[in-house]
């Protein structure tokens, strides 16, 4: 990986470092970093720079200020497009940045760069149909786990909203409770007629599935025990009553060529 040439850095002052083979993962990373160090930077990005306007208290319309006459607020919401340039640098590796470093606006860079990994309309339209189609398919065999079944449900889910596409949450309660296989029927049942699934989270719904999960382990080890248990007894009651049929069978010969040897 591109990032493993770099040092990320140990507190939250350093952005998420690219990955061009992992892009949409560093794509909804980097998007959370900015937005929790401030949302004008994410704006910036997204929307285009802040421009250099100002609304004129004579004339009571927005004008554009020059450098010279712009106040302290106007410079510091100004000095955001620079940050926002900054930020997305700090993430990239030199080889990324040759690829950008002509762009004027972190909006450009940002669009570059959706535009090389992630593709053009087409074919990020191409992506999410076969994404969709993973999701409509979607379903777990009877060996899964809950863990590994929500974590492939979550990878398709997590790619749909980073292209701008998913379903609602309760779209999402309902998929994977008919994904499930028969033998979870009963839960899903009960789960239905007590939860109200408009307000289900899905993380609600796997930590109810995965303590069933455990009961349905637990019963069916139980059972499991018990059918050798019986087994067990079963093949020492035939050892024995074979045994017992054996030593009939000696006594038989014996007296048989006693008998002869009187005879």
């Amino acid at each position: 990986m591109e990032s493993e040439k770099y040092l990320e850095g140990q507190s939250m002052q350093r952005p998420p470092l690219f990955e061009s083979d992992g892009f949409i993962y560093w794509k909804n990373r980097f998007e959370t970093y900015v937005k929790s160090k401030d949302l004008d930077l994410w704006h910036v990005i997204t929307f285009g720079d802040f421009p250099p306007i100002q609304n004129n208290p004579e004339t009571k319309k927005d004008e554009i200020v020059p450098f010279d006459k712009q106040n302290d607020d106007l410079k510091k919401k100004l000095a955001k497009n620079n940050e926002a340039k900054m930020v997305i640098y700090n993430a990239l590796p030199r080889k990324e940045y040759e690829r950008i470093f002509m762009c004027k606006t972190a909006k450009e860079i940002w669009d570059t760069l959706l535009i090389t990994h992630q593709g053009n309309s087409q074919v990020k339209d191409n992506k999410i149909d076969l994404l969709v189609q993973q999701y409509e398919q979607f379903t777990i065999p009877e060996e899964e786990s809950i863990d590994n079944a929500f974590a492939r449900f979550n990878t398709i889910i997590t790619s749909l909203k980073a292209l701008d596409e998913g379903f609602s949450s309760k779209n999402y309660v309902r998929k994977f409770l008919k994904a499930l296989y028969p033998k979870w029927r009963a839960k899903v049942t009960a789960i239905e007629e007590s939860k109200d699934l408009t307000s289900l989270s899905l993380d609600e719904l796997i930590r109810n599935l995965k303590v069933y999960e455990v009961i349905i382990k637990n019963d069916s080890e139980m059972v499991k025990g018990k059918r050798e248990h019986n087994r067990s007894i079963a093949l020492k009651s035939k050892k024995e009553s074979s045994d017992e049929d054996s030593s009939t069978s000696n006594s038989e010969d014996e007296e048989y060529a006693m008998a002869v040897r009187d005879f």
